[in-house]
């Protein structure tokens, strides 16, 4: 691979549709598109200026393959800062794959995995914590994803890191310079200072690390294990929180032989719901292995939800079932326990409240949709959304959070010398461990293989 190619790629979804965008990006470019395009008013693509839109036709050997549109956009103004161009044709795979080979016939290759991306990086166009941004804002599924991917994307984190580097880049230049008159005992790096700025960064670096938590939840979603005995609604409420017949619902205990998983979209965080075989003591072989499989699955979530037929709860039963919720908070007792009684439209309301005296306990019927939305609000909860809400830098990629990590230590280490009197030579070499990681977050610092490994994981035409 090299960056002086002109590299080509769909830009669109792959199939057939309404149009499909063909992006093009390269020294040539533009000289190249030219000689295969014929535009309605006799117009050099060369000559035009950059973001403008051109009708005309691709010509393949004299003939017309196809009306579209290019756009150009001349370097440096343009996303991977070179010239790029895009066609707008229509969407069927046959004129897509006719212009493509045409144009690799014509000097250009495919392009890589995220290489438009990569050029736009290493052009300067834009640092790589944006530019992982791009990855993020692609794959985003619901609405705070999508936030905190364009937030990253305009820079707000990386430009935090910035200001915090150049500060103590300008300490370590005086700390450097302090080496250089060792002799004369001088010190150009106020002490106080200096420590207050060290204060003030393991503040801010604490301050993202801990936004990683909630980070990982808004990229990732919450999983959320529906667990209890068999036949007790776990099912028909993944059915109803759902609001369609994902999972089969049977008088038959036992039906539920492997987890079910699916996503939801509540108030734009992801929860991702799984529901599981029936716990309870069983001979069949392959029901076994669903319980078995609901231990392994309730220990992945981060958030369990008990339920327990309340139609069935009498006072003789009720202690047998509170042991079985102990012993599942005793089981995980790290994560948030919600105790749910379900087909409460059959059940004595008091009775249940009196027995089960739980802080997260709600009383709904999965089948009449009665507290379904009460459960959304409770799972809600769990999620600390302040600092979405306030427009707060969130990490969420785990690169940067093991970066930031890293440059903590280095930045305690000095904070520990500061206070221990270290000579200004070994502080420096700690400042310059922090800066080393820093710089791995935006990009100042990078290897071949760090970026091989970001940008495989790109869309290829993006």
């Amino acid at each position: 691979m090299t960056n002086t190619d002109n590299i080509i790629a769909l830009a669109t979804a792959s199939g057939v549709g309404a149009i499909a965008v063909i992006r093009i990006s390269g020294k040539d470019a533009i000289n190249i598109c030219q000689s295969l395009f014929k535009s309605i008013n006799g117009k050099q693509l060369s000559k035009q200026k950059t973001h403008t839109i051109h009708l005309g036709h691709i010509i393949k050997d004299g003939k017309e393959l196809d009306e579209v549109l290019v756009s150009i956009f001349k370097d440096p103004q343009s996303y991977t800062g070179e010239n790029v161009v895009e066609i707008s044709c229509h969407g069927s795979r046959f004129i897509q794959q006719e212009i493509t080979q045409l144009f690799l016939r014509n000097g250009c290759r495919v392009a890589n995995p995220g290489e438009f991306t990569l050029r736009a990086f290493l052009n300067g166009k834009l640092d790589l914590s944006q530019a992982e941004a791009v990855a993020d804002l692609i794959s985003s599924d619901n609405e705070a994803s999508h936030q905190v991917a364009m937030q990253q994307m305009r820079g707000g984190f990386s430009n935090e890191i910035k200001a915090l580097r150049e500060e103590l880049l300008n300490f370590a230049s005086l700390i450097e310079l302090e080496l250089d008159f060792a002799e004369e005992d001088v010190e150009f790096a106020n002490r106080d200072q200096f420590k207050d700025l060290i204060n003030r960064i393991i503040n801010v670096l604490k301050h993202l690390i801990d936004s990683f938590a909630v980070g990982n939840v808004i990229k990732n979603g919450i999983p959320v294990a529906i667990i209890g005995e068999p036949n007790v609604g776990k099912s028909t409420l993944l059915n109803a929180l759902l609001n369609e017949e994902k999972a089969i619902v049977s008088e038959v205990a036992g039906t539920t032989r492997d987890a079910i998983e699916d996503e939801l979209n509540i108030d734009g965080i992801g929860f991702r719901f799984i529901d599981t075989a029936g716990i309870r003591e069983t001979q069949d072989i392959v029901e076994s292995i669903g319980i078995k499989k609901t231990f392994e699955k309730t220990s992945q979530a981060q958030v369990v939800m008990y339920l327990l037929d309340a139609s069935l709860v009498n006072i003789a039963n009720a202690a047998s079932i509170n042991t079985e919720i102990q012993r599942i908070q005793n089981r995980y007792p790290d994560k948030p326990l919600v105790v749910i009684a379900n087909k409460i439209d059959k059940a004595k309301t008091d009775l249940i409240k009196e027995q089960f005296n739980y802080k997260n306990l709600l009383l709904i019927s999965a089948k009449e949709n009665i507290g379904v939305e009460e459960l959304k609000s409770k799972l809600l909860e769990f999620v600390n959304t302040g600092a979405l809400r306030n427009n707060e830098t969130i990490i969420t990629n785990s690169r940067h959070f093991d970066a930031l990590l890293k440059a903590l230590e280095e930045i305690q280490k000095v904070h520990q010398g500061i206070d221990s009197g270290l000579s200004g030579d070994l502080l420096a070499i700690d400042i310059k461990q922090a800066l080393y990681h820093f710089g791995e977050i935006t990009g100042e610092i990078t290897s071949d293989d760090l970026l091989g490994n970001i940008f495989a994981n790109f869309c290829i035409g993006k």
